[in-house]
């Protein structure tokens, strides 16, 4: 999949460095830092230190507490480094995006061309080809090819066209071909380009639950360790000695959580924009989250499941009735029909049986399909042919319903569905001629992602308009966990309340107005690009390619960046716990020389053990800012595994890095004579 808006494929290219480097220096004001705690502390003691570096008050080498200042404000650097690294990724979008909103102008319908800054919600105006369309809006008029490459970064055109569930256009896309009427649907500012915007940049991103949840977490371990560093010199003065601040100061750096601290607002603009580069839209860092929690899965079928536009595969004539009749009659009911099943009746009743009709006869009636009638055909002076659902088709000639073919027709119908299917019947004049078969064609590789998801503890439901005969069949093949047949709005609104009652998070996807319900209830509803304002604003997330499978990507996203936090989270605390052996033998050793047995890293003095401990905790931020904007990789299996796998991984090597790290350090500080 290409992006609109180009990466540097490096996190660390100059393009992106270089400015994250002048952000992190403009995150250390203080109205920006207090929004870190954590980090906030580790300033105000970096700060403590060169006051008191400055007053000459500390008993202590003067090179060491340099080094120990030194280090301590690139521990602070390197955090805010790591949230403008990750803000910054999204820079070369917003700056495209931007370009292309300043271009915008509009046509309004008198033919004055304005700024489209100042179109207002229900203006229209009038797009042709070339034209970059100025708004979010709704084509009310006219029919036109776009190309939304400036959006979605695919150069395929699309169609949009008014009425129906294609009829939502976005601004800054280009109509390649004809021209349309739109009514614009946004308040300036409030548009599709505003929000993508907003959002690449971290304008608008807010801590989430989790996040904040964390964010309480670390500040609690903080005011431990500050209490539990506090009590610290009464211990020093019964002992008959003294622990100059410094050194303190270097105890309650290395064993708060700086670690997770620094990175975990990186941890959530990453996830963010991956989603972006994605081309997924989330209104939220909350609805991301969702994701990765998902219990159940809905899935339209049409589109998603199967390929969406079903073919005629067979006739099934009645008794007493030729197949060549059949095919006819059918062929003349779909002539005006322009939607994929209706061509392919025509491309099968031409090949197979050479029926050679091509046009309707002059002064021909059309009947159009309704969603009410469930019927289509054609009336012509050699009488009336119609074709449509079954139940439609009896219904609709009441004698034929009772007559001796209507057992028949019903028997060869459920054979159809049975098989997985769909009927549709064929009459002339009120005579039942026989059956269409409509194939549904199941995407490749389908059944094996349903699998994938169930490894993950997810439940699949596909939603389908089919008769429970089709349904129960699709599903089997495809291999979704349970199906809904014959679904309404209220019907796949009624599923989502039900589960959510049960305690589930449910996620779902759509893109017609009769969607938009079901999609504000879904804890994660992903609405297509392609669809109507509705469905794009009842979503929490819309998809740009309008792909109904990226659903089911859109929940590993979601599972990477909780990975993401609760790896880097693990790995954190058990870091601090490592670090803990390093520096306390290095503070107590000469006020109590039995814990020497604590020094099992064999650090070379206690200066040497409190400078290494303090450079490797500011070095493991850096070191970890690559996992952390890319994602810990994300494999389906259970939770009781996963978990297993994680302590494994990230605690032990929590446990274990700061061992070799900091004896490393110590061994270059000695060497190199520093303190």
């Amino acid at each position: 999949m290409t992006t609109p808006q180009s990466v540097p494929a490096s996190m660390f290219s100059a393009k992106l460095t270089v400015p994250a480097i002048g952000d992190a220096f403009r995150k250390l004001h203080p109205a920006a830092l207090v929004k870190n705690p954590v980090l906030f502390t580790t300033a105000v003691v970096a700060l403590l230190l060169t006051l008191l570096l400055a007053l000459g008050g500390e008993p202590l080498p003067l090179g060491f507490q340099a080094q120990l200042i030194v280090w301590l404000w690139l521990t602070v650097l390197f955090g805010t480094f790591a949230e403008a690294l990750a803000e910054g990724r999204g820079r070369a979008q917003a700056a495209s995006l931007r370009a292309t909103k300043s271009e915008l102008a509009a046509r309004l319908p008198n033919g004055q061309v304005v700024p489209a800054s100042q179109l207002r919600r229900g203006d229209e105006v009038l797009v042709e080809t070339g034209d970059l369309i100025p708004a979010d809006g709704e084509v009310i008029a006219g029919v036109a090819s776009v190309n939304e490459a400036a959006i979605t970064g695919e150069s395929a055109p699309v169609i949009r066209e008014a009425g129906g569930d294609r009829s939502a256009v976005t601004a800054g896309t280009r109509v390649i071909s004809d021209s349309i009427r739109v009514r614009v649907t946004q308040e300036p500012g409030q548009g599709f380009l505003d929000r993508m915007i907003a959002l690449v940049e971290g304008a608008e991103r807010q801590k989430t639950p989790n996040e904040i949840a964390l964010t309480i977490l670390l500040v609690g371990l903080t005011i431990i360790f500050l209490i539990a560093v506090a009590t610290v010199p009464a211990f020093a003065r019964y002992a008959g000695g003294h622990i100059p601040v410094a050194v303190l100061a270097a105890l309650l750096i290395t064993l708060i959580p700086t670690t997770i601290a620094a990175l975990l607002s990186a941890i959530g603009i990453a996830g963010m924009d991956r989603l972006v580069r994605f081309n997924v839209l989330a209104k939220s860092g909350r609805a991301v989250e969702a994701a990765g929690d998902v219990d159940v899965l809905l899935l339209d079928k049409t589109g998603t499941i199967t390929i969406g536009d079903r073919q005629a595969c067979a006739f099934r004539p009645l008794d007493g009735i030729a197949a060549g009749t059949l095919a006819q009659a059918a062929m003349l009911a779909s002539l005006a029909d322009e939607t994929p099943e209706g061509r392919s009746i025509v491309v099968l009743a031409r090949e197979t049986f050479g029926v050679a009709i091509d046009a309707l006869p002059e002064g021909a009636e059309i009947i159009p399909f309704t969603a009410q009638t469930r019927i289509s055909g054609v009336k012509t002076d050699a009488g009336l042919v119609q074709k449509g659902a079954v139940d439609a088709i009896l219904r609709a000639n009441p004698e034929a319903a009772s007559g001796n073919h209507a057992p028949q027709l019903r028997r060869i119908s459920e054979e159809i569905a049975r098989s997985g299917q769909t009927p549709l019947a064929v009459a002339r004049d009120g005579q039942l001629l026989g059956v269409i078969a409509l194939k549904d064609v199941i995407k490749a590789g389908v059944r094996e992602r349903f699998a994938e998801l169930r490894r993950m503890g997810i439940r699949t439901v596909m939603i389908t308009g089919d008769n429970p005969l089709t349904a129960a069949a699709i599903a089997a093949e495809s291999g979704v966990d349970d199906f809904l047949a014959e679904a309404t709005p209220e019907d796949k609104l009624a599923l989502i309340r039900t589960e959510q009652q049960g305690g589930k998070l449910v996620a779902m996807c759509g893109d017609g107005t009769n969607d938009a319900p079901a999609l504000a209830q879904a804890d994660v509803g992903v609405a297509m690009n392609t669809g109507t304002q509705a469905a794009r604003e009842a979503g929490n997330m819309v998809d740009l390619d309008s792909d109904p499978t990226k659903l089911i990507e859109i929940v590993g996203l979601g599972k990477q960046l909780l990975m993401t936090r609760g790896a880097l989270t693990t790995f954190s605390v058990a870091n601090d716990v490592a670090k803990y052996f390093a520096i306390i033998p290095a503070m107590f050793v000469v006020l109590y020389p039995g814990l020497g047995v604590l020094n099992v890293m064999k650090l070379a003095s206690p200066e040497s053990a409190i400078l290494s401990a303090i450079i490797f905790n500011a070095l493991i931020i850096p070191a970890l800012v690559p996992l952390a904007l890319r994602g810990v990789t994300y494999r389906p299996m259970g939770a009781g595994p996963l978990l297993a796998r994680n302590l494994a991984v990230y605690g032990l090597g929590g446990l274990v890095a700061p061992f070799i790290g900091i004896k490393a350090i110590d061994l270059a500080v000695a060497g190199l004579h520093l303190v």
